[in-house]
Parts: C-alpha cells; structure tokens; sequence
C-alpha cells in the first residue's frame, strides 16, 4: 500500500512541474514582473488556501488583485520557493509595498510566509518585503520594503501593537527551578523543529547503538587502562582526539586553555589564602623561582571551583571543589604546580604535587576535571548559554515586533533554541535521564549549581568576552600566548561587534531615537526585570542599569553583540568537542566511583580502574556526547532565514562573512604549525544558534 501511495504521490508531483514547464513560458510573455515567494520552513507552513496579493508603488498607484497559483501545481508548500507571473504593470515604477492575504478554500489553509521578492523582468531590479508571520484568513497583512522599521516610525501602530499582545500570549515566561533563568511557559507551534528527526535525540541514540552494533560485543570487564580503547572500534565512534596525551601534566594543562570549560584560569596576583602552599614545596616546579617572582613575571595561574562546594551527589561519589596552581615554564609550556582538592585547608586535604607518585597524582588531576566537568555542563553550557539565552529569545519575541530591525538583527540566533531546551530538559534532565545516569552531580545538583552560577551573572561581564577576559587577568595577549580559546574568540567577538556597530547606528542615528522606541525600552525592562510585575529574565548587568533604559547606541551594541556571541561562539566553545573530552572516560570524567584521596600514598593503576564507571554509563556518555558534538544548523553569517534586507544591513553581512573567511583562514594557517591544532572557534565551524 505504502508503494502505490508513494508511486501516485510522484506522478502528481511529476504532472505538476510538467503542466508548470508548459504553462511558463506563455506566462511569461504576458508580465514584466515576477513574484517569488518563500513559504517558511516551519511545522505546517503549507497551504492549499488561494492566496493573493496587490502592489503599490510609491505615489499609491496599486495593481489589481493577483491571485498567485499555477494550474495543476501544488503551490506554496513548506519550505519551498515559487515563482508566479505578475501581469503586466507597465509603467508602474518602484514598487514600495504589497498586501497579501488569503481565504480558507482548503482545510489545511496555515500559511506562513518568510518573505516575497518581486523581480523586474526587463531591468533585474528586485524588491525585498520580508514577512516573518503566519498569514491569518481573510486579512490584509501591509509590507513595505524592507519591512524593517522603528515603531515610532511606523503609521500601521495599531496592527503592530496588536500583534505584540498576541505574541505575549504565546510566548509566556516560567521560571521551571527557582533561580534558574526564565524560559517560555508552552512550547510554541513557530519554535518546532522543521526536521524532526534530526533532533531527536532518542530516535538517534537508538539508531546510532543499532548501526554500531556495539551493545553486542561488549563482553568483559575491563582490568587496565587499554581496555577501554576498545569502546573506539565501531562505527560512529572514532577514536577521541585525548586518548594517546591524557595523561600528561601538558594535556592536563591545555584543557584549562582550549577544553570545553576554558573560562576558568585566571592570573594569579596573589595566593588564594585557603590554598596550602609554600615556597619551599613549589619552588622546584617554578623553574627556581619563588611565588612572588612567578607572580610578578605573571607566569603563574590559578583555578577556584569554590562555586561546587557542598554539592549533593550520586551516593557512589562525591564531587570535589577544588583549587589549583599553573605555571607558565620558560619554553610557553604551561603546566600544573599544585592541585588542592577540597576548598578548606586540612591534614586530610593535601595539596597534589607532579613529584608525587605517578598514578596518585593521575587520580588528582581525574577528580579535579570531574568537578571541572560538572561546571561545564551545568554552567559553561547548559545554564549559561542553553537557558540564558532563551530567556532572551522569548523577550525577543515578546516585546519586538518582526518589523523591529532589532528583532531581525538577532533572531537567526535563536533558530530551534526554545526547541532543543524544551526538548534536552524533557529528555536529558528528567528523572532517570541522560545527567543522572552520567553526571556525578545528577540533575537536583545540577539544578543548584545552575542557580549559584546565575546569581553571580551579569550581562556586562560573564557575558562579555573582553570584560570576562579582563575580569580574568587575560585580556593582554602577552600573557598566555597560547591561549587560543582567547584569541579566536576575541577576533570574532569584534567582527560580530563591528556588524551590530553598523546596523544598530544605521537605525538609531541619535540617541534620541533610542528613547523614544517604546519596544526597544520595553524589550529591555523585561530582560533586567525593571518595573515588572510578571516574571522576567531578571539579569543583572544589561548596559542602562544606571539609568533603567537604554539611552546611546554604544549600550545596544554591547548588548546585542553579547547575545550573538553567546549564541555562536559561546555556545561552540563549550559544545562542539564534547565528545573529544568525554569519551575516553579518564580523560574528563563525568562520573567517578569512590572517595577522593585524601592522602598521597602511592596509587596503581588497579585503583585508576576502580573509580571508572560501568560500561553502560560510558556508553551513555559517548552516545550523548557524539549527538551534541554535530554541527545543528548553518555556519556564523551564512543564515538559513534571511531576515534583513537593507541595503546597509546586506552590506553589513557580507562584511561579516569576509571578515570571518579571513579569521577562518588565520586560523587554519596558524593551525598547520601546531602540534594540538585549535579548531573549535573557526568560524566555519561555528553555527548561528543553539540548535543542539
């Protein structure tokens, strides 16, 4: 049955473009326009209704009614691009503005359109009306050129007000945990997946274990470190990058600068007081220096995960909250000194030393990125960018409306965004799931550690790369100098900035027009929680804190560069080599079995082995890691929905992409020289959004 409906399915569609191809080039003798119209890519964008529309020129000179539709053709389905033959329109000059609208001749009459261009036969001129919405029965929807412009500019005000309520009824805000970022209260239809088996994760998981076959073949305990190579030998599960380095103090090092969590090191300007070190034990690891010498030569670094203490864990574990010490040697190597495991100074909290013996220091520097682990997942990605940044996704859309150039700045940012948390916490963070089966801390830790982190962030810092850099001591490029992480994200930090620079100035060419946009101030109140009484984002730090508002274009582009970057490179940074550093479980473990040393006698690697997980929970990890390490939508600048048109702003992008080719490049050619190639920030790598 499944074949004959398939097989008729085909020849409809085949008769189709054949009566298209004939009735084509009759058409075309009989207009000198053509209307090209893009049905968006969403769930149920498609419709049989009949459509039509009217253009105006720019004295108001209007053509008749269009009805768009070729004979025997399914017209305007989900995702597709059609043209229509305008006709003849002689000598009607620039067109300034359309109305379309429909009827509902068919059942399934949901259209949503993303934009109408309309091209001039003879002279190639063509004219942008960017859509954006869902076109509701029987009424008119008036797009100007360009559609983008400023509300106090805008004489349909009303329509555009009403279309705001709307939005704010569907776009509502929750708080899910107390003090967790807000996100949106329901799903809405317009956030769905358009393809929904590429994010399922589930359906994926199982096909992925189905293809590999490796559930089969996993028949032994493993009894030495080389046993769990083995896991690497099956399809879809390439060996990780970690597994020949991960046992050197080198690696170990480098995951502080180019890992998954590289925004934890700091320069050290002074000894931590609750960190039990001396000259006389570090000395021989600071090159014959002292601590005052390697401070002042600002060769020595340091890491707090104070924000960890007093988590809960798996009753099997426990999580440590540790500090240590690095050291930049002469030749740029940098290395660990000290690791301190435990935040209070004891004689049952030693510091670890790389004179200590072999595998009791390996068991030190394995509990310490357990717990740099659970700083990643709960605050690096999932708290920091995942919910942060859909809070700021639902302000978007709830105070902005599609004709805002604003809103059309950031939303390529936030494709799928609301679809991948509502879709990852459902699945990844319930009872039982993915986080409590892997992760030491489980989803009630995680929870709590997502709360202490975003109480302590602030758009204008955590959020900002130059000022977190600042904050860090690290924002010279002399210190660190290969800190690529730094560099590669700085470049593309001001490529974004010069972008927003361009377009936010090209709308707001006084300050006074910021003042005066009611949407922009509102959108802004929400987002820091400025005389609201309904749930906001509530972030402290939006640029305008002194004054409650907005009042200078400079504040804008700080905070739009701010969500872009987070959405982009933030987010690419602390996700897309999740399954380098995960997978080969001593590497960087999510979960270990045991108590953290609390002395310094000499381990084996009999005791390395007992705090590895079970296979199944490697397995998880592997699984999981590898399905959020693939690249979710299109690279930074080329947008899968084109929302600006403007002469400025396309010039803007093109400037964006052609600066982000050459930093692409940049890095590639520094990249040749390296023996550990830094690949995660190469903007060809890096998507527009948090689609995973």
């Amino acid at each position: 049955m499944g074949n004959i409906v398939a097989f008729v399915k085909g020849a409809l569609h085949y008769l189709g473009n054949l009566a298209f191809h004939l009735y084509k080039p009759n058409a075309l003798k009989n207009c000198d326009h053509l209307i090209h119209v893009q049905t968006g890519d969403k769930k149920g964008a498609g419709t049989d209704a009949n459509v039509y529309i009217r253009l105006f020129n720019e004295t108001g000179v209007t053509s008749s009614e269009i009805l768009l539709d070729v004979p025997f053709r399914d017209d305007l389905e989900k995702g597709t691009l059609e043209v229509f033959p305008c006709p003849m329109l002689g000598d009607f000059g620039p067109i300034s503005r359309i109305e379309i609208w429909r009827d509902e001749a068919a059942p399934w009459d949901d259209w949503y359109v993303d934009y109408v261009m309309i091209a001039h036969v003879g002279s190639k001129t063509k004219y942008y009306f960017p859509v954006h919405r869902w076109i509701r029965s029987y009424r008119r929807y008036s797009i100007k050129e360009f559609d983008v412009v400023l509300p106090q500019h805008d004489d349909c005000h009303a329509a555009r007000a009403d279309e705001l309520k709307e939005k704010r009824m569907l776009y509502e805000f929750v708080r899910q945990v107390p003090g967790l970022p807000t996100q949106v209260k329901t799903l809405p239809v317009d956030e769905s997946f358009s393809n929904e088996y590429k994010w399922n994760i589930v359906q994926r998981k199982v096909q992925m274990l189905t293809e590999s076959a490796i559930t089969k073949r996993i028949i032994y305990k493993w009894t030495k470190l080389d046993d769990i190579k083995s896991m690497f030998k099956f399809k879809h599960f390439p060996v990780p990058s970690s597994v020949e380095e991960w046992q050197t103090d080198e690696h170990f090092a480098r995951q502080r600068l180019t890992g998954v969590n590289a925004i934890m090191i700091r320069l050290c300007e002074r000894i931590p007081d609750n960190l039990d070190v001396d000259d006389q034990m570090l000395r021989p690891f600071l090159e014959d220096k002292t601590i005052v010498q390697a401070i002042s030569a600002k060769k020595l670094f340091y890491t707090d995960h104070k924000l960890l203490e007093g988590l809960a864990t798996d009753e099997h574990t426990e999580l440590c909250s540790p500090l240590a010490l690095f050291y930049l040697r002469n030749d740029g190597t940098l290395v660990p000194v000290a690791l301190q495991l435990f935040q209070e100074k004891a004689p049952t909290n030693p510091v670890f030393l790389p004179s200590d013996p072999k595998y009791t220091w390996l068991l030190a520097k394995m509990w310490y990125n357990n717990a740099d682990a659970q700083y990643h997942q709960a605050l690096t990605h999932l708290g920091l960018t995942h919910l942060v940044m859909e809070g700021v996704a639902v302000c978007t859309h709830r105070n902005l409306s599609p004709s805002h150039p604003m809103f059309r700045l950031l939303a390529p940012h936030f494709l799928y965004i609301i679809a991948i948390n509502t879709r990852g916490l459902s699945v990844l963070m319930c009872d039982g799931g993915w986080i409590d089966k892997t992760l030491a801390m489980k989803s009630t830790g995680t929870f709590e550690l997502i709360r202490r982190g975003f109480s302590e962030w602030r758009m204008d810092g955590y959020g900002c790369l130059p000022k977190e850099l600042e904050a860090r001591g690290l924002l010279d490029p002399n210190i660190l100098p290969e800190y690529y992480y730094r560099e590669d994200g700085l470049a593309i930090y001001r490529a974004i900035r010069e972008y927003v620079k361009t377009i936010v100035e090209n709308f707001y060419d006084t300050d006074d027009a910021i003042l005066r946009d009611d949407e922009l101030q509102s959108w802004r109140k929400e987002l820091a929680g400025v005389d609201c009484q309904h749930c906001t984002c509530a972030f402290k730090g939006v640029p305008g804190e002194r004054e409650g508002r907005f009042s200078s274009s400079g504040q804008l582009v700080d905070t739009f560069t701010s969500i872009i970057f987070t959405c982009s490179v933030g987010h690419a940074a602390a996700n897309y080599q999740q399954y380098d550093e995960y997978a080969f479980p001593p590497n960087y473990p999510a979960m270990l079995n045991g108590r953290a040393p609390r002395d310094k006698v000499a381990r084996t690697e009999k005791d390395i082995m007992a705090t590895i997980p079970e296979q199944d929970v490697l397995l998880d990890t592997m699984v999981v890691t590898k399905l959020l390490s693939d690249m979710g939508t299109n690279r930074l600048s080329d947008f899968e929905v084109q929302y600006l048109f403007d002469p400025v702003s396309v010039s803007a992008k093109e400037k964006l992409r052609e600066d982000l080719d050459e930093i692409s490049v940049n890095i590639k050619e520094r990249n040749r020289h390296l023996k550990h190639p830094f690949t995660f920030l190469d903007p060809e790598f890096i998507p527009n959004s948090i689609s995973i």
